[in-house]
Parts: C-alpha cells; structure tokens; sequence
C-alpha cells in the first residue's frame, strides 16, 4: 500500500509539472503585447494613408496619432513619414506589402518630430532611402531629441524601448533659391516644398502631380487644433497660402482626416493661428502678462475642437512670446491677414 501511495505521488508530480509550466508559457504569451496592425486606405489613383488615432501618444493608441502615406509609382514606392515607433513602422512595411510588391524605395520626412520618424528604422531595414529637410539635423544632435526619446520610453513603453534609434537622412535637403525639389519616379511626378520654419524649423510638404495631390505634414489639419508650441506663424500663414496655390484636390494632413475641400477644411487652421496673433499681439501692446491676457481672451470658438485642452495654453504662450519679439524688430514686417 505505502509503495502504491509512493508511485501515485510521483505519478502525479509528472503530470502536474508540465501542466504548471504549460500555464505558465501561456500566460506568458497572453502578456506578450500584440504588435499594431494598420490598414492603408485609398485616397487618389496611386496613393493610400494611414489614418492616426485623436489624441496624444500614449499605451491606449500604441503611439499612433499621426498620418503617413504612401505612393505606389511604376518603379518602387515612396513613403511620407513612418510613424511614431519602430513597431508602427514594421506595421506599414507589413500594409504596403499587401497593397504591392513594388520594392520600398524613398521615405520623405515631413519634420522631425517624434510622432513622424520613430518608424524609420523599419524602412532603413526595407532598404529605402531617407531623405529630409536639412534643418532635421540640428533636431537629431539637440538635446530636445535625447529628451523626447527619453519620454517617449516611458509614455510607449514597450513600442519605443533601448532598441529605438533616431535616424538621420540619407540625403539632406537643401532649398537655397527657395524653390520646391522636382523629380519623377515610376512615371509619376513630386515636388517637395520647402515650408521651413512653419510648425517646425525643418518642414516640408510633398506633391503628387498627377493625382493633384498634398501629403502637407503638420500644416494642415482637418477637424482639430494645431500644436502650434513655439512655430512661427507668420511663416506658417505664408506657407498655408502657397498650399493654397497648389490648387490640391485632395490633402492628407499629419493628424486628423483627408481633406477633399482643402480650401474650406484650411480655414479652421487659419484662422485659429490669425486669432491668436491678433489677442496675443494686443497683450503685448497693453504690456499685459500672459496669465492676465490667456484669461480675457474669449476662446469658446475654438474649445469644442479636439486638441484643445492639451495644445491651447500652450498655442498661446509660444505666440505670446512670439509677439514680443516681433514688437522688438526694428522693421516689423506687417502681420498677415484674414
């Protein structure tokens, strides 16, 4: 009997052990974060986008609230921006695959902003070729850059992690005359056009000719606030008028959904960016503080849009401090109008 108790034991020792280490393999796999899975969606005759989430980069969208797109030519694709972490990059090297087998040949950085280039290291993996506006280079040697990644681990953690690297272009751009860079591919034509010193110091907008259409970066957005920070609106207002000029039919934004009625969907950004020059600039004449002119100004036309808690105050205060300046130039160039 004892031997028969001794046998059942160990009998049951070896069934339980590998059933214990079965739950615990399983539990691990069912804490194994899921890697994003996006879906291009059409826009024009050659190009598809990838619509970002509302809101700011956080574990709940996996760091996926910005656009990107894609142009499908005869000889290779070229990409706009790549998202906001490695894994959202592999995700859109995994989607344009299922839309074509034309290799990925060009990415064009809109800006260098963590939301716009995170997922470059996939395309680099791809064998694409990165180009950006040359002003990109003093962001990637900043401080602001090593700070914003350092962020970045924390708030996308796992998404943004050790692994992570800040990739600089292969080609730098230069638009020393001003004038867009042209070029053809795969039988279809791009500009891409120089709007430096807008939303960011190294901003630029792409072209696709023949489908008159606009990749127009953090420019343009449709149906929420702009994150404005410390941008130079002046140049911003200017380079939303040369948007303009291009007679686009279709824009994609950096956030927000495609426009098809570029004109009337521009005017919400416009004329936010007008409206703080005017209250921020009156301020500054009444030598009022900041927190004294943020609390007069009567913003219930733009609170009901999305952004507005999170970008306001601080849309606010970088032209606040922007007007200031501008009061200081010994020749101020006139402030743009409605």
């Amino acid at each position: 009997m004892r031997l028969f108790r001794m046998m059942s034991a160990r009998l049951h020792r070896a069934w339980l052990v590998p059933l214990l280490l079965t739950g615990v393999v399983q539990g691990a796999v069912a804490a194994a974060p899921q890697p994003p899975v996006l879906t291009p969606i059409k826009v024009s005759a050659h190009a598809w986008f990838f619509h970002g989430q509302p809101g700011v980069a956080g574990s709940d969208n996996k760091g996926f609230m910005s656009n990107a797109g894609f142009v499908v030519t005869g000889d290779g694709v070229l990409v706009f921006d790549s998202l906001g972490t490695p894994a959202l990059g592999e995700a859109m090297v995994k989607a344009i695959r299922g839309v074509t087998s034309q290799p990925i040949r060009r990415v064009i950085v809109s800006h260098y902003h963590a939301d716009h280039f995170y997922g470059l290291q996939a395309f680099k993996a791809a064998g694409a070729e990165v180009w950006a506006h040359q002003n990109g280079r003093a962001y990637l040697a900043s401080d602001t850059a090593a700070l914003r990644l350092a962020q970045r681990k924390e708030a996308l953690k796992p998404w943004v992690d050790e692994r992570t690297r800040l990739l600089p272009a292969d080609r730098w751009l230069s638009f020393g005359d001003g004038r867009p860079i042209a070029f053809e591919m795969g039988g279809l034509h791009f500009r891409i056009i120089d709007a430096g010193g807008a939303h960011a110091p190294d901003d630029i907008m792409l072209s696709v000719d023949e489908d008159r259409l606009l990749f127009a970066g953090d420019l343009f957005f449709t149906g929420r606030l702009p994150f404005v920070g410390d941008a130079d609106s002046r140049i911003w207002l200017a380079a939303l008028d040369r948007m303009l000029a291009l007679a686009p039919a279709v824009v994609v934004p950096g956030h927000g959904d495609v426009s098809h009625a570029p004109r009337k969907d521009l005017d919400l950004t416009r004329s936010y960016l007008l409206y703080l020059r005017k209250t921020m600039g009156e301020a500054v004449a009444n030598l009022d503080s900041f927190d004294e002119a943020y609390a007069k100004v009567d913003w219930s036309a733009y609170a009901g849009y999305p952004a507005f808690e999170q970008a306001n105050r601080l849309n606010a205060y970088g032209t606040f401090l922007l007007m200031e300046k501008e009061s200081l130039e010994p020749n101020p160039k006139p402030s743009p109008q409605r």
